[in-house]
C-alpha cells in the first residue's frame, strides 16, 4: 500500500529551483514504490463539481503570469489514465459523491510543477482532479477517503496546495519566517500528528492566524483531501518544512505507513 502525500507546490517557479526542498522531493520519489499511476488533487483547479480529468494526453497549462520565461520551456508530457478515471468516477459514486469526467483539462502547474522534479521523466499516467473551496473540511476529508482503496492498487495520491499561502504577506527581502505563519503550521502539525480530525474540521476558527494563514481555501483542501486518503491507517508524518519568502510554506505530509525519515532542513 503506498502512503498519500500533502505536497506544497509553492510558487510556479519550483520546477526551476534548487534548495533543500526540491531536493527532498527528488529523494522522496527515488525511496517510494514506482506507483502505477498518480492522481494529482491540484489547488489550481477550482469546480462546482467534483471534476476528474479524462484527457488521453493532457496539454500543458501555462497558468500563470509574471515568472521567469523559462518556466514556458518546461514541457510534462505525462499520458492520461481513462480507465483510472473512470475507476475514481465509480468510487465516487458508491460514496454519493457527484462528479464529472472532463476530456479537456490539461496539466496545470500545481501539478507538473512537483511531478516534475519528482518524476522527470513523465513516465507515469497523471490524473487530476479538482477541488471546491465551497466544500466544508469534513467534505473535503470525505472525498479522499472514497479514493483510500487506489492506495492498494499502487495508485499514488497527492493533495496538491499550500498550508500558510497568502500571497499578500510575501516578502521576497525578507527569508526570516514569520512568527504567525510559523505557529499556523505548528497547530496545524500537532492536530495532524494526533489525527484531531474534530480541530482540523474547524481549523478556520481554532488555528491560530488562520485567516492570515488560508485567507482562501482552495490551497488548504488539498490536504484534507490526502488525510483522507489516509483514514484507513489514520498515521501523519511530517517529511518536510521549510518557509520562502517569511510565510510561503513549503511542506510534505505523509498519510500512511511506509517508513521514510524525515529530511532536516
Amino acid at each position: 500500500m503506498l502512503p498519500a502525500f500533502f505536497i506544497a507546490h509553492g510558487s510556479p517557479n519550483l520546477a526551476i529551483e534548487q534548495h533543500a526542498y526540491t531536493e527532498f522531493l527528488q529523494r522522496l520519489a527515488m525511496s517510494l514504490p514506482k506507483p502505477k499511476a498518480i492522481v494529482v488533487f491540484s489547488a489550481h483547479w477550482e469546480s462546482a463539481v467534483q471534476k476528474i480529468s479524462s484527457a488521453v494526453e493532457p496539454e500543458m497549462m501555462y497558468d500563470f503570469s509574471g515568472f521567469s520565461e523559462e518556466l514556458y520551456d518546461i514541457n510534462y508530457p505525462a499520458k492520461g489514465d481513462l480507465p483510472l478515471s473512470l475507476h475514481i468516477q465509480q468510487l465516487f459514486q458508491q460514496e454519493g459523491i457527484s462528479c464529472e469526467l472532463n476530456d479537456r483539462r490539461g496539466l496545470d502547474h500545481g501539478v507538473w510543477a512537483p511531478l516534475s522534479i519528482m518524476y522527470p521523466k513523465a513516465q507515469i499516467p497523471v490524473v487530476t482532479l479538482s477541488v471546491n473551496p465551497r466544500l466544508t473540511a469534513e467534505e473535503h476529508y470525505r472525498i479522499g477517503a472514497a479514493l483510500g482503496p487506489l492506495r492498494d492498487e499502487r495508485v499514488l495520491i497527492i493533495g496538491s496546495g499550500g498550508t500558510v499561502h497568502n500571497l499578500r504577506k510575501l516578502d521576497d527581502n525578507n527569508p526570516v519566517p514569520q512568527l504567525w505563519a510559523v505557529e499556523f503550521d505548528e497547530w496545524l502539525a500537532e492536530q495532524l500528528e494526533t489525527w484531531n480530525l474534530e480541530a482540523l474540521i474547524r481549523y478556520d476558527e481554532r488555528a491560530p492566524h488562520a485567516r492570515e494563514a488560508v485567507p482562501t481555501p482552495e490551497h488548504f483542501a488539498p490536504l484534507l483531501v490526502a488525510m483522507g486518503a489516509g483514514d484507513a491507517t489514520r498515521s501523519a508524518k511530517l517529511l518536510h518544512h521549510s518557509i520562502q519568502m517569511g510565510s510561503l510554506s513549503l511542506c510534505c505530509w505523509m498519510f500512511g505507513s511506509l517508513r521514510i525519515r524525515k529530511q532536516e532542513t
